[in-house]
């Protein structure tokens, strides 16, 4: 078992947030203002309070801005970068920054979303038990913007249903992962592919975890969903 303080993290900023258009443009989806910040500042601090060590930044659409703005220290973080030359999806960006990924497992989030889970407790329980991949889930009152997740015994996924237009609660992916290096492997290279879409459902399989955190979620996916990220991230709610 490795040190917690040894986990590399990365996380995935290369969307180009077209959804987010009308409300946010000429910059990247996670370089969003929020409460006069960048939304992507928000997962940093969250990175720095759990005592992680180093970050990745995947960047594509516009990642010289993100680059720019944050240099290559973040508080305690040391940062790195890897740009993709053409969009690749999430599960394509990761394979390209694969070498830089130096931890095993790695922790992968989502850059255009939050929730406010114990990382230390999420990394222990992906060792109990002894998972190549482990996905942290969020429980919210309608599922139908996200797709569900049935868990099973063990926290075992059984399956992700796709988005449909029915309101009902349920378990959701909150876009934190905890990924073996061996499956980071098998993700097909120089191609684009889809995390969430392509990948995840063809890794159940292969024993696919689900963690069961009942931590605030958020995503600033739609404008209606980013104009809610203010209230969200008030001084006597961030932390």
């Amino acid at each position: 078992m490795s040190d917690f303080v040894d986990l590399i993290a990365v996380i995935l900023v290369g969307g180009q947030g077209t959804r987010l258009r009308s409300v946010v443009s000429n910059q990247p989806k996670v370089m969003a203002k929020v409460n006069d910040r960048p939304f992507l500042t928000f997962l940093l601090d969250y990175l720095n309070r759990s005592g992680i060590k180093c970050v990745v930044l995947c960047t594509g659409y516009l990642g010289k801005q993100i680059q720019d703005h944050l240099g290559s220290i973040y508080g305690h973080l040391h940062i790195i970068y890897s740009q993709e030359s053409e969009p690749l999806g999430t599960a394509g960006a990761l394979r390209l920054a694969l070498p830089l990924l130096k931890s095993d497992p790695v922790l992968v989030m989502n850059g255009d979303s939050f929730c406010q889970a114990n990382l230390k407790e999420f990394w222990a329980w992906h060792f109990t038990q002894k998972s190549e991949a482990t996905l942290l889930l969020t429980e919210v009152h309608d599922t139908k913007r996200y797709g569900r997740v049935k868990v099973g015994e063990r926290g075992r996924i059984l399956e992700f249903t796709e988005k449909n237009n029915q309101s009902q609660a349920g378990w959701i992916n909150a876009g934190i992962y905890l990924l073996s290096q061996r499956l980071l492997r098998s993700i097909p290279e120089d191609r684009p592919a889809s995390l969430e879409r392509e990948i995840l459902p063809l890794w159940i399989s292969r024993g696919l975890f689900g963690y069961q955190s009942r931590g605030s979620f958020i995503d600033i996916g739609t404008p209606e969903a980013y104009l809610k990220a203010e209230r969200f991230f008030a001084p006597n709610l961030s932390q």
